[in-house]
């Protein structure tokens, strides 16, 4: 018993684009331009300067800022498409574009940053070719590391407005590039002091860190595509909004998932057995919006029970209502039931059933009658639980 978050939104015309968030969709779009801008000119002035002044610190850290020019591109590409109203495809949305995403750009790093590694390693093991570095290198070392820095502090603060775990990681590679940077500092400051294989092994930490961060990133985005659930405190949390919900006496099988900044939950709700099915449906709409209202959800699935069905026995064994009903009337003696309103409640592998005569028809005695043959059948009826007989309402 749901509602979906989109099945009630105008769908757009094929061929175009119409992001579901606007303002994240915007804010993205501009962040990672202004990453673009400054990768762009970070790659060109570290892999040309690193190349002329001799250092192959410099070089890879330039390559590093390539990396990170071309998972800016991915980036928008993946914001553009994963920011897409669901359709008859994907009715969930196309949110897990950014997890994919993240999942290319860390193998992709974490292959570069091993390249790096093992570039440097078989340089070092011919210490007699190593060269000193010029200082030029050095003063754009540092103009990378301010640039870096102050790119981190954008975007991070851009991210945590819109609320976006791709701009968080793209974030958090950009802080990752400024140590980069300054590791690339230390290792050209060594060799201007004579140190030559400093330039070298700045190269080789560079490249460590860029396999760590990417190794982080792939994992991550594979823990979600397995539909790995959310953390321990926010499904306690989750559990206790549900729990909370006036008319709600129970809950199980309460599953979490992610999907990019969001999360999918579903959940069994234990209700009373005897309201009705309306009532049963507003409690589950009011549980879902309490857990939309207070978390940072997609969308939740809830199931009504009228019992706990992980504890009661299955009900799946039992017949539908036209085989109760003549089963019934066969042991009451009875040929009009069809004319009387009976409720059937299936409950821990059998079933209550409820009977209204019309009281202007039913006396009192025959009532009284009337229910204890009840007793009498259900004490050993293979169906039927308990049969309740009603005639103090008006016939409908």
């Amino acid at each position: 018993m749901k509602n979906h978050p989109h099945q009630h939104q105008p769908r757009a015309e094929i061929g175009t684009f119409e992001p579901t968030n606007p303002e994240r969709f915007a804010a993205a779009q501009k962040s990672t331009w202004v990453s673009i801008v400054i990768n762009l000119m970070l790659t060109f002035f570290q892999v040309v300067g690193g190349f002329f002044a001799h250092s192959q610190a410099l070089m890879a850290d330039g390559l590093h800022s390539m990396s990170d020019l071309l998972s800016d591109i991915l980036v928008l590409y993946a914001n553009r498409h994963g920011n897409r109203h669901a359709d008859a495809n994907h009715p969930y949305g196309h949110a897990r574009v950014e997890t994919a995403a993240t999942l290319i750009l860390g193998a992709f790093l974490a292959a570069l940053g091993v390249g790096l590694l093992v570039a440097a390693a078989m340089r070092l093991q011919h210490p007699e070719a190593l060269r000193a570095v010029n200082p030029l290198a050095l003063a754009i070392a540092v103009v990378a590391l301010i640039a870096k820095e102050g790119m981190f502090r954008y975007m991070l603060a851009v991210a945590k407005r819109v609320r976006s775990q791709m701009l968080v990681a793209n974030a958090w590679h950009a802080r990752s590039d400024a140590a980069s940077s300054l590791v690339v500092i230390v290792g050209i400051a060594g060799n201007l002091l004579g140190y030559t294989f400093f330039d070298l092994l700045a190269a080789a930490v560079v490249g460590v860190m860029i396999a760590h961060m990417g190794g982080k990133l792939a994992l991550e985005a594979m823990s979600e595509l397995i539909d790995t659930g959310l953390d321990e405190e926010e499904v306690k949390a989750i559990r206790q909004t549900l729990l909370n919900t006036h008319g709600v006496c129970g809950l199980h099988e309460l599953r979490t998932r992610k999907m990019a900044d969001n999360a999918l939950v579903d959940a069994h709700i234990v209700v009373d057995p005897k309201i009705s099915v309306s009532e049963g449906h507003y409690i589950a709409e009011s549980a879902r919006y309490a857990v939309l209202k207070n978390h940072h959800v997609m969308d939740v699935m809830v199931h009504i029970d009228p019992e706990d069905d992980m504890q009661a026995k299955s009900n799946s064994h039992l017949p539908g209502r036209p085989v109760l009903m003549e089963h019934l009337a066969e042991r009451l003696g009875e040929s009009n039931l069809t004319g009387n309103r009976v409720v059937f409640h299936y409950l821990d592998g059998k079933v209550d059933a409820e009977i209204y005569f019309p009281a202007d028809q039913t006396s009192v005695l025959q009532a009284e009658s009337l229910q204890t043959r009840c007793n009498e059948i259900a004490n050993d009826d293979k169906l039927f639980r308990a049969i309740h007989v009603h005639c103090n309402h008006a016939h409908n």
